[in-house]
């Protein structure tokens, strides 16, 4: 296949001239194969330098792996392997596309290939630069569509009979790497290796400068890729098109001519300018360029009208500048589409102030919720672009983020929403309640056959599936992006989306404010410990009326579970059961905390739900348990609590308790069953299908029958129960608490034990390898053995650019110091302040690396360098060389020696076994050990250490304890303690004087309230009203205070009026929401409000004056004073006596 610009190679390689010629030739009318066609010249090329240059390749013969071994980074100069790289990645877009494969991205990628051979053919096959043409873009087949349809059949079967010839040649070149890595390995000392090779690079680079690699040409061929990928129609070789004009003429600028270039312009379907785009130098900071950009946006907006908006870039680092907005410039991580572009220049005439826009109460018309919306809205006004809503489970946080969606999107400030959370459970039920609420606004669920809809407004997706997605979106495709359950993996796994897309967001979380990461308000761009909008579970429960409701904790135990399952500890009839069941009987020994984990004793699963169905709150009838979750281990576990659930209530069926988790295949049809009030299912055992995010009001029991340490996931878990549910048990008879039982202690593990911490960040294996590298480097430097530090610079080196190339949005961060530090010259000099950047820059970046399939490999390589490192520091006698010397003997004796991959390594496994090689090891030897045996580490046979199942005895199990424990949480045992005297008083007490008397305001003797409080707790000897007033002197309440507000007052009616109130003014602010509800729940915990205690604390902690500087306006003030005048207690009389006291 005879090509335009590649002939100049047919001579020696008459196969890449072939390949270039079929890419040519397919660039504009099947532009992706022409890309697969000239991925397949880069393979071809990396080839033919490994033989010539003669590298010793890797053990996977993948185009990435080969680009990334470090011999070949060190021989091939860095601006050719950008560019082999830049095509690798368009074949490989084009190979498995995300979007649509256009012809200029054939061409662009054409121009590199052209690029690449030129020196290719200079540098490996020592031909003359003379020798090599202008390079031509391939034009356009002229034909009609019919013969153009007709050439392409023909170039495919003209191609179909090359690859035959192709395939032939493959095999030929790989069986000449495997030669060529034989030959390397018997030939070359590393010494004579590291020399060699930094001559070929420098060879190299003398070849790229003459050819003219400049910076300005590939910076420009950056920002052309980049564009490209938004969509945009880029002209070659800086020629412009209707939609992107280059090297623009702009008059009125202030210069002395007046004259200038913009470098860039992007131009809508109606013939304005959306963006003007300033690209300096890649060495330069980006930022550089602001106010050029400033000044060409100034210039265009005279002459059209239009003012642009701004980006400015160095080709890595690309910033944007909505200036006509008020915004300060911003970081982003691609450019805006055409389609993005005009949304954003629409924005600046379609905006409405949000303070304008009323909330619709329908969709969220709690005063909390209300506040909520009113924040984020009034955060976002202040062009903050990010806010953090904390919400206890249960509150509506999915109402409060679809109502704040309609405020923007009425608004105009947001046209297309990205709803992400981290399961698929919780996508339903927000679809669900978008659909509810937003019914007429187009919705898509993203996954594979739905990733390239762009017709939609609101998009929902999980976190991993979007991550398979985000990049076939651009950067400005989303304005607002709804991150539910924003916690610490959200931070960790998925912060790449939140980096890459531009637009306003809002994390969403359950999690209580102080267990709330670092990093998580970090990425909300919140202060620590300050989110932009708090409701925490007791501010809930503490509600008059309650937004949720309150539980009770039964702590549950049997001997085994509290003492372990030990046949030395067992009773007589205890050891001869177990002696039927086990012939190893006296070898049994667990702990405690080994049950349901490596073994089962039925007689204590038995305990578990006999403690349910006895002791559990029950449904309406009283026939039996109300809707319950039992969370289980994992899903062996989970099946043995249901085999023994059938076993001891069989009456109950097959369809009333069921297992829910990953492994069952109708797991969604199972919850949607849990979640109906009238199916059978009542009792659902979970493994993490129902630990967070499942919204079933009419679940009143929880079953902890495992062990959680995580305070976060502990508090979701809990979250399960909390919600209302009217009507439960009948007519008026409402859901009023849920009961936990808890069989793992957990309360008072979190209680007792648990100590608030920041989590240590976790290091990636590939960090704590680097780290070791760096450490070998400064040691081979301390000892000055050169061999050592050749060694150990090449691979810091190379795990700098392997990690700077993987393009990831963190390494694009950054580029610049990565760059920087992946100099040669830098390394080698190794100052501290270098070795500081190494750990602080490059080490955290590691984790980008993708060593799938390679872990072992990557361990052994650890192994390897700290024994390296302990060479040099101590000797070969040092012990922990020692040490570390078995550890290799003992991983090479675990491979299976019978496998053929492991047989071909026969050598260096008898030189690991050889005590004589250990007694002359010096550090280069180990190094060839490493590179040789890494490859088959991952055929190691490991030793099982366990059982393939869990054990399953049925012994007795004795010393049954179920006793109720009062948690300590959070101020939760105010809770129960409310809760307890709240019961006594309504069911002994709901007719007795002293309580009429403080209803109708009447005075009561402080000594009759102290007889009243001991009557409750001889009722209830948890019942301590003395607990609600309190103990500290400030905030400490009088017991009539306590009591009025527990009986003193209808909490509806003043929910009621407070309501009415706020639905009355829509436009109130957060701070005047706040007010309300500290008002409103003041006035139902203490039975009413003297208006002169408005002008006290709390009211005054939110504004010095109280309620007449929060409401500015006199008419709302009088009406809000009218409606307390309500709720003032009645003064009691000099004529008042006190009654009797006595119960009912």
């Amino acid at each position: 296949m005879k090509s335009v610009n590649f002939e100049f190679l047919r001579a020696r390689r008459a196969v890449m001239a072939d390949l270039a010629g079929f890419a040519e030739r397919y660039a504009h009318e099947d532009p992706a194969s022409s890309l697969i066609k000239q991925r397949s010249f880069v393979e071809h090329a990396v080839g033919a330098i490994y033989e010539n240059y003669r590298l010793r390749p890797p053990y996977s013969d993948n185009l990435n792996d080969l680009l990334n071994e470090t011999a070949f980074r060190q021989a091939v100069p860095e601006v050719v392997q950008n560019k082999l790289h830049a095509v690798r990645r368009a074949g490989n877009h084009a190979a498995h596309p995300r979007r649509p494969i256009t012809s200029q991205l054939s061409l662009e990628c054409l121009a590199q290939l052209f690029d690449i051979a030129r020196w290719f053919f200079v540098q490996v096959d020592g031909g003359k630069l003379e020798a090599t043409p202008k390079y031509m873009p391939p034009p356009p087949e002229p034909a009609s569509a019919a013969k153009t349809k007709d050439a392409l059949e023909k170039l495919r079967l003209a191609e179909a009979k090359y690859e035959s010839v192709l395939k032939r040649l493959d095999e030929e070149t790989k069986k000449r790497l495997e030669a060529e890595r034989a030959a390397t390995e018997a030939t070359r000392t590393a010494e004579e290796n590291a020399s060699e090779l930094t001559k070929l690079r420098e060879e190299g680079q003398k070849v790229a400068s003459a050819l003219e690699f400049n910076e300005a040409t590939t910076r420009r061929r950056l920002i052309d890729q980049a564009l490209l990928a938004a969509g945009w129609n880029v002209g070659i070789h800086g020629k412009s098109t209707e939609q992107v004009k280059q090297e623009l003429k702009l008059t009125g600028l202030p210069t002395p001519s007046g004259d200038g270039s913009a470098d860039y312009v992007l131009y809508g379907d109606d013939g304005k300018p959306l963006a003007v785009i300033e690209a300096k130098k890649t060495a330069k900071d980006a930022r550089r360029g602001g106010e050029q950009a400033r000044q060409y946006a100034d210039a265009l907006e005279k002459a059209t009208g239009v003012r642009p908006v701004i980006f400015f870039t160095n080709g890595i680092d690309v910033f944007l500048w909505d200036d006509a907005q008020g915004y300060p410039y911003r970081k982003v991580y691609g450019f805006y589409s055409k389609d993005s572009l005009e949304y954003l220049v629409h924005q600046r005439i379609g905006k409405k102030a949000l303070a304008h826009v009323e909330p619709n109460l329908a969709i969220a018309g709690r005063m909390y919720q209300l506040e909520a919306v009113k924040r984020v809205c009034e955060r976002f006004e202040s062009n903050f672009r990010k806010a953090l809503v904390v919400q206890a489970t249960g509150t509506g946080k999915t109402r409060v983020a679809i109502s704040l969606c309609d405020v923007l999107m009425r608004a105009g400030w947001v046209k297309r929403i990205l709803f992400l959370c981290d399961r698929k459970e919780l996508r339903r039920q927000a679809d669900r309640v978008f659909k509810e609420f937003m019914p007429g606004e187009p919705r898509v669920i993203v996954d594979a056959s739905t990733a390239n809809d762009r017709d939609k407004r609101i998009y929902l997706a999980t976190y991993p599936a979007m991550m398979k997605a985000y990049e076939d979106f651009d950067v400005g495709f989303f304005d607002l992006i709804i991150a539910d359950e924003s916690h610490r993996s959200i931070y960790k796994k998925f912060r790449s989306l939140f980096q890459y897309f531009d637009a306003l967001e809002v994390g969403l979380t359950a999690t209580p404010v102080k267990f709330i990461e670092r990093n998580t308000y970090e990425l909300f761009a919140c202060e620590n410990g300050d989110p932009t909008s708090a409701f925490d579970f007791q501010q809930a429960i503490e509600s008059r009326p309650p937004y949720l409701v309150p539980f009770r904790v039964m702590q549950v135990s049997t001997k085994f579970s509290r003492d372990g399952f030990r046949y030395s500890q067992m009773t007589a009839e205890q050891r001869s059961e177990l002696e039927d069941q086990d012939p190893q009987a006296q070898a049994v020994d667990y702990d405690s905390d080994d049950l349901d984990k490596y073994f089962f004793n039925k007689d204590t699963t038995r305990a578990i739900w006999r403690s349910l169905m006895e002791g559990g709150i029950r449904e309406a009838t009283g026939q039996h348990v109300g809707k319950t979750i039992v969370f289980a281990r994992n899903h062996l576990h989970a099946v043995h609590l249901a085999e023994v659930f059938s076993e001891l209530y069989p009456q109950y069926g097959s369809a009333f308790c069921r297992v829910i988790d990953n492994q069952e295949a109708k797991a969604d049809q199972l919850i949607d069953d849990f979640k109906n009030p009238d199916d059978e299912l009542t009792i659902a055992i979970s493994v993490d299908m129902l630990d967070t995010g499942i919204d079933v009001p009419e679940v009143v029991n929880l079953v902890f029958a495992k062990p959680v340490k995580s305070y976060v996931k502990f508090w979701q878990m809990i979250g399960r129960g909390t919600r209302l549910c009217k009507d439960l048990f009948g007519p008026g008879k409402d859901k009023t608490e849920f009961l936990i039982f808890d069989h793992w202690k957990n309360f008072w593990f979190f209680d007792e034990k648990y100590k608030e911490a920041q989590p240590a960040p976790q290091k990636s294996l590939l960090q704590h390898l680097f780290e070791a590298r760096v450490e070998l480097l400064s040691v081979a430097i301390d000892k000055m053995d050169e061999a050592a530090i050749g060694i150990a610079e090449q691979q810091v080196l190379g795990d700098i650019r392997a990690v700077r190339d993987t393009n990831a949005i963190d390494a694009r961060d950054k580029w610049k110091e990565l760059t920087q530090l992946a100099d040669g010259d830098r390394v080698h000099h190794f100052a501290a302040a270098t070795k500081a950047d190494l750990l602080s820059i490059v080490a955290p970046l590691q984790h980008l690396r993708s060593i799938r399939g390679d872990e072992d490999a990557y361990r052994f390589d650890l192994l390897m360098t700290r024994l390296q490192i302990e060479l040099l520091k101590g000797g070969r006698s040092g012990p922990k060389v020692q040490d570390l010397k078995g550890r290799v003997e003992e991983a090479v004796e675990l491979l299976g020696k019978n496998l053929q991959p492991v047989k071909a390594k026969a050598d260096s496994i008898k030189r690991v076994r050889d005590k004589g090689f250990w007694s002359t090891v010096e550090i280069q030897q180990l190094e060839g050990l490493r590179s040789e045996l890494r490859s088959v580490m991952k055929y190691q046979q490991l030793p099982t250490t366990t059982r393939v199942a869990p054990q399953v005895f049925d012994v007795t199990d004795d010393g049954h304890i179920a006793e109720a424990y009062i948690p300590k949480l959070e101020g939760l045992d105010l809770v129960e303690y409310r809760t307890r005297v709240e019961k006594v008083l309504k069911e002994h007490f709901s007719n007795h004087a002293i309580l009429q008397r403080i209803r109708a305001g009447k005075g009561v003797q402080e000594s009759e309230l102290e007889e009243l409080a001991k009557l409750v707790l001889e009722m209830d000897d948890k019942a301590n009203v003395k607990h609600l007033a309190g103990h500290d002197p400030e905030t400490r309440r009088s017991l009539l205070t306590v009591f009025r507000g527990l009986v003193g007052l209808d909490t509806e009616a003043v929910a009621e009026a407070f309501s009415a109130f706020v639905h009355k003014h829509p436009r109130l602010s957060s701070q005047q929401l706040r007010f309300l509800q500290v008002l409103q729940n003041y006035i139902a915990q203490n039975g009413g409000i003297e208006l002169e205690r408005l002008y006290e604390p709390p009211f005054t902690n939110l504004h010095a004056e109280s309620v007449d500087g929060i409401f500015t306006n006199p008419g709302d003030v009088d009406e809000l004073l009218a409606i307390l005048s309500v709720f003032e207690p009645k003064r009691a009389t000099p004529s008042d006596h006190p009654p009797a006291i006595q119960a009912s």
